[in-house]
């Protein structure tokens, strides 16, 4: 277990390690949670759970560099574990031009449904704060907050005591409310400041972290163990038995239900992510990746299979955006081609969080379109870019 089996070959980039020990099987391409088919290695297990030689608990922790924390968390393949999988060790490289003065850990659950994060953070409070403070150090912070929504009390008591004094950490109850979770609106409820448009978390001096992500960050600069397994909630009225499983990555979320008792019910549909934010699946056979936090089964009474009407100009999606944008108007931009208005009144900064399409009386696909016009605008730029380099070179 352990081993790297898949080298990262960019910055925006995480090398892959074997979650099992075993041999190499097969290498091809096979189903993925996000749509379609993907290159993957699938690995036969003899059964030992025998670590690599690479894998070494480290002494003297504390004394590590910034620079050294960075590298280890790169090594270790840990990417953001709130569902962007983002690389981590590129969110903690942040430009000189740009300070931050104060790292947010991320404890609230990014949808309904999901308690993967809440259990963490009640089983594992000392790991992920140590966790935390080596991303705190790694950043050269002043402070560092965690944020956890009031609805779960036995996890504030839990991180409020696992907070060591002189730490400098504190742990914040936020009040419950979707998408208290998002980036943007944790930086807003935490410390009142706005995030510009167009812009990222460290424009104001703040760099985000969930806290999945600063325990496999403890578990690699510890335990030296790279990011191989995370926490998955399954749940749904359909399943037998909802749980949380630390399931290893590439594991078959098929086998996960199975472990959770099998399905009793119809499902109508399979959801990786939550319900206002996840991707359909086609199939159970799909591995656990890096970004998947649950696992949701829906019953034929829990979908709206009706066809969307027109607009009613009703406001409820401008009045339920966090981001205070236009849905309705971006929408009717991107189905008319366009993109480019739609851009200029803030397509970009939609976050996806499917709050517009949630109130929609007349069941308009909101995000739908907000997603295909976001494509059409990174594929024309992407094109305008390669026209510039070429008439460059001509």
């Amino acid at each position: 277990m352990g081993q790297l089996i898949g080298e990262a070959t960019g910055f925006v980039s995480v090398p892959v390690h074997t979650p099992i020990a075993g041999k190499v099987a097969a290498v091809g391409r096979f189903p993925h949670p996000l749509g379609g088919e993907q290159e993957a290695i699938v690995i036969e297990g003899d059964g030992t759970d025998d670590w690599h030689e690479s894998v070494v608990a480290r002494e003297n922790v504390d004394s590590l560099t910034p620079s050294e924390i960075k590298d280890i968390v790169r090594g270790a393949g840990i990417v953001g574990l709130g569902g962007a999988a983002f690389p981590t060790h590129v969110k903690l490289s942040p430009p000189e031009s740009k300070p931050i003065n104060t790292a947010i850990l991320n404890g609230c659950e990014c949808e309904p449904w999901l308690t993967a994060d809440h259990r963490l953070m009640v089983e594992k409070p000392d790991e992920i704060l140590k966790g935390f403070l080596l991303i705190v150090k790694g950043l050269g912070c002043e402070r560092g907050i965690v944020g956890v929504e009031a609805n779960k009390p036995d996890a504030v008591e839990a991180m409020r005591a696992a907070v060591s004094a002189g730490s400098g950490l504190k742990v914040v109850a936020l009040q419950v409310k979707y998408p208290q979770g998002a980036e943007k609106q944790l930086i807003s409820a935490t410390l009142g400041r706005q995030v510009p448009s167009g812009g990222l978390p460290m424009d104001v001096g703040v760099v985000v972290q969930n806290v999945g992500t600063a325990l496999a960050v403890y578990e690699a600069c510890h335990l030296g163990r790279p990011l191989t397994r995370r926490v998955v909630t399954l749940t749904g009225n359909p399943l037998a038995r909802p749980a949380n499983f630390m399931a290893r990555v590439g594991t078959l979320v098929s086998s996960l239900v199975d472990q959770a008792g099998g399905l009793e019910g119809d499902v109508a549909k399979v959801v990786s992510g939550g319900p206002m934010m996840g991707v359909t699946q086609f199939t159970l056979d799909v591995p656990v990746i890096k970004g998947m936090s649950g696992i949701l089964f829906l019953g034929p009474s829990e979908i709206d299979v009706k066809s969307p009407d027109p607009c009613i100009r009703c406001g409820h999606c401008v009045h339920s955006c966090p981001m205070k944008l236009l849905p309705t108007t971006i929408e009717k931009f991107v189905m008319a081609e366009q993109i480019g208005k739609a851009v200029d009144i803030g397509l970009n900064d939609c976050i996806e969080c499917g709050s517009c399409a949630y109130v929609c009386p007349s069941r308009r696909r909101l995000v739908h379109q907000f997603k295909y016009g976001k494509y059409i605008a990174w594929e024309r730029k992407k094109a305008a870019q390669e026209k510039s380099e070429k008439e460059k070179k001509t």
